[in-house]
């Protein structure tokens, strides 16, 4: 696969603030992208240079194989994006505001497309109903289908699933799994809800103080040779002063909830089990911890 978004040396400075740092990054046609970070590392100021909301102190972006200060016009053409909460017009219909949006990006739409939008974001049976009365998981899906109305090939969504409920967040999901597999769009998705990222990115990175940090495929990431292995067991005591006192202090990480954390390789799993029993360790539980929300503290933990 080709790479639809190249950014290479990014720097965006407020004052004495550098919100973004030296930032690089690549993300493949067709792939779902995740982008990580905390509050403040710099991913909805990134984003926004991606549109020329913002322009950049320093640095270069490619997307569909041209330079965005050279080309914006013809490239945000292709681009759909929804920034944080969807700006729509509460007092037409979400038929009127597709059309509308269609509109103002020089897409000519019949009423039959409009609706087939509205049906896959599922709101075919509010077409006609007041955008005030939905609630802000129709909002956030009838965003997503304005956004797609001129339909691009690629997508940009700044936390998507804020203020959503479960159902809301599921619905959401689903719609990008559909986007990416189903229909071939390229997606890149900032998110703080770590756990929906594992379940539909391709590739994701992590920024940190707006600085990369780590960039790669999601499974080849959370599944490395080493694991986060936490130990469960009767006397906590015990454990820790074996531990404490062996070989195995070196693999020791900060405690959870008081919970004993090793950083192991996976071939040592059983041997380290081995000498627990043997050192009279009651294990009640020894479980790797794979998940996309360990590896992001890991990385970004101070």
């Amino acid at each position: 696969m080709s790479d639809i978004l190249k950014v290479r040396n990014l720097t965006k400075d407020f004052k004495e603030l550098r919100a973004v740092d030296d930032l690089s990054f690549s993300v493949k046609e067709g792939e779902v992208y995740g982008f990580l970070g905390q509050n403040g590392a710099g991913k909805s100021t990134t984003i926004r240079m991606l549109l020329t909301l913002i322009a950049p102190t320093d640095g270069y972006i490619e997307i569909f194989g041209m330079p965005l200060h050279q080309k914006r016009k013809e490239i945000l053409r292709q681009v759909g994006a929804i920034i944080e909460k969807p700006d729509l017009y509460r007092y037409l219909t979400g038929f009127e505001n597709i059309r509308l949006f269609s509109r103002l990006s020089g897409v000519k739409t019949t009423d039959n497309q409009i609706r087939e939008e509205l049906a896959r974001v599922g709101l075919a049976d509010r077409a006609e109903s007041k955008v005030r009365t939905y609630s802000q998981g129709m909002k956030q899906r009838l965003g997503l289908a304005c956004a797609l109305v001129h339909n691009p090939k690629l997508i940009i969504l700044d936390e998507p699933t804020n203020g959503l409920d479960p159902q809301g967040i599921a619905d959401m999901r689903r719609m990008i799994i559909h986007l990416s597999k189903d229909l071939g769009k390229t997606l890149l998705v900032s998110s703080h809800l770590l756990s929906e990222m594992e379940m539909v990115a391709d590739s994701m990175l992590i920024i940190n103080k707006g600085r990369k940090v780590v960039e790669g495929k999601v499974q080849e990431l959370i599944n490395p040779v080493n694991s986060i292995v936490e130990l469960k067991t009767s006397d906590t005591a015990v454990a820790t002063s074996f531990l404490e006192n062996s070989s195995w202090k070196t693999c020791l990480l900060p405690s959870v909830n008081g919970t004993i954390r090793l950083d192991l390789k996976k071939t040592d799993i059983p041997e380290f089990n081995r000498q627990l029993v043997a050192h009279g360790v009651a294990v009640q539980s020894l479980r790797p911890v794979h998940s996309l929300e360990e590896f992001f503290l890991s990385q970004t933990r101070e």
